[in-house]
């Protein structure tokens, strides 16, 4: 057996890996490399196999930097079944196709200046139709359900706490008369986080193979970013300023939303009427159609999301929290004088609403801007996390003098402590 790292290896997106036996290839993830446009551009490169030949793939969860590169493997010859789990293939029928929008975008604006310059035209990497066709592919399958892929080869997926619906993937591998297993950690998430249980943990493997996002680092505890994102927000509010949150539309805006939920709970017994009327607007159409997937697959939350259900409270829901959809509705937000809190995407700031919503906020010292996940380097939203004062956005120079914060307690991956909880459970 041979497994090939070839992506997600000395850099944080593009996750990619092949595993190659006597009789079977196949392949656990297929993600976008996301950054800089050195970093971007490898998305254009050649696999570095014959997609024709590989037999299936397994996938550990939704997200870009693990799913993005699925079109285009179809779109090369790919095949075979593409296994997840039931949530992971709900909410990858709205991130690939939203996905292959940016690339039409984006490839529609890099051939105008191809164009400009003489230089030759190119295609996207794929379009929205494709990513729609490649949804064929999928094969859901149960948490904790092991199934035989092949007379070799089997597999079982566990609950890995970081996204809804995100897997630790076990597989058992036979090769000359012998049984191996593999676990592949996927992306873990954090213990006692909210909405999602806890990583599952294993107690038997013959190779392991780790996510390190956050292996040199130790979270802040989520409740007290929490509790400091209430501040931010109150203190926004106060100097008549907007708080823009630049954030991923899966998990992370629904972790936000459920804090939040709790935070009213807790204001509407108390005298602090500001609080309460401060208008969250969740401007992203991919967030508001993902948490509706959320709410489709309860059986993926952890007791205390089901006791908010079972009381009758919507966990996702709150006073003053506004869903937008449209182009003219989330314009109007930046026309808007009243105070407000804008939850929009991309979370990495490359694409999408939130480019706007920076370039009506970033200049206003009032205003604040709150990264709540990981930005990668070479991304908008890392330049200006780490300090940048001038930034251009749609041509246009822009000056920060906002306040700028980063609250890393609400990372959905584990740190370190977290990663070494979970090998030590082996």
């Amino acid at each position: 057996m041979k497994i090939s790292f070839l992506g997600a290896t000395r850099i944080v997106t593009g996750a990619n890996f092949l595993i190659e036996t006597r009789s079977t290839k196949f392949l656990i993830d297929c993600g976008l490399f996301q950054g800089s446009k050195p970093i971007t551009r490898m998305n254009y490169e050649l696999f570095c196999f014959n997609p024709e030949e590989i037999d299936f793939m397994v996938l550990s969860h939704a997200h870009i930097d693990h799913s993005g590169r699925v079109p285009k493997l179809i779109k090369e010859g790919f095949k075979g079944n593409i296994y997840s789990t039931k949530a992971t293939a709900d909410l990858c029928s709205i991130m690939l196709p939203d996905s292959g929008h940016i690339q039409e975008i984006e490839n529609e604006w890099d051939n105008r200046k191809r164009r400009r310059s003489g230089e030759k035209l190119r295609e996207p990497l794929y379009t929205k139709k494709e990513a729609e066709g490649s949804l064929r592919f999928f094969k859901p399958v149960l948490y904790d359900q092991k199934i035989e892929l092949n007379q070799d080869i089997a597999l079982r997926f566990r609950d890995a706490g970081h996204i809804l619906g995100s897997s630790i993937i076990e597989l058992w591998i036979k090769e000359d008369n012998r049984e191996t297993k593999l676990v592949f950690s996927g992306d873990l998430g954090r213990r006692d986080r909210p909405i999602l249980r806890d990583p599952y943990l294993i107690e038997e493997a013959d190779y392991i193979i780790v996510e390190s996002t956050y292996g040199n680092r130790v979270h802040n505890p989520s409740q007290d970013d929490a509790q400091k994102l209430i501040s931010i927000i109150n203190n926004t509010v106060k100097r008549d300023g907007n708080v823009v949150i630049p954030s991923f539309a899966i998990e992370r805006a629904q972790d936000i939303i459920y804090e939040l939920n709790k935070y009213y709970n807790e204001y509407i017994k108390t005298e602090d009427r500001d609080f309460l009327n401060v208008p969250v607007y969740i401007d992203s159409p991919l967030t508001v159609s993902a948490t509706e997937i959320f709410l489709r697959n309860p059986d993926c939350f952890d007791e205390e999301t089901m006791e908010f259900i079972n009381t009758g409270d919507n966990p996702l829901d709150f006073h003053n929290l506004k869903f937008t959809r449209s182009v003219g509705e989330s314009k109007e937000l930046n026309l808007s004088r009243e105070s407000k809190v804008i939850i929009s995407a991309s979370g990495m700031c490359n694409a999408g609403r939130i480019k706007h919503h920076l370039k009506h906020n970033l200049w206003r010292k009032e205003s604040s801007i709150v990264f709540v996940g990981y930005q990668a380097n070479g991304t908008l939203g890392r330049r200006i996390k780490d300090g940048e004062k001038v930034i251009k956005l749609f041509g246009e120079e822009v000056r920060v003098n906002a306040e700028i914060y980063s609250l890393e307690g609400f990372s959905g991956h584990a740190d370190k402590e977290g990663i070494i909880r979970w090998i030590k459970s082996f």
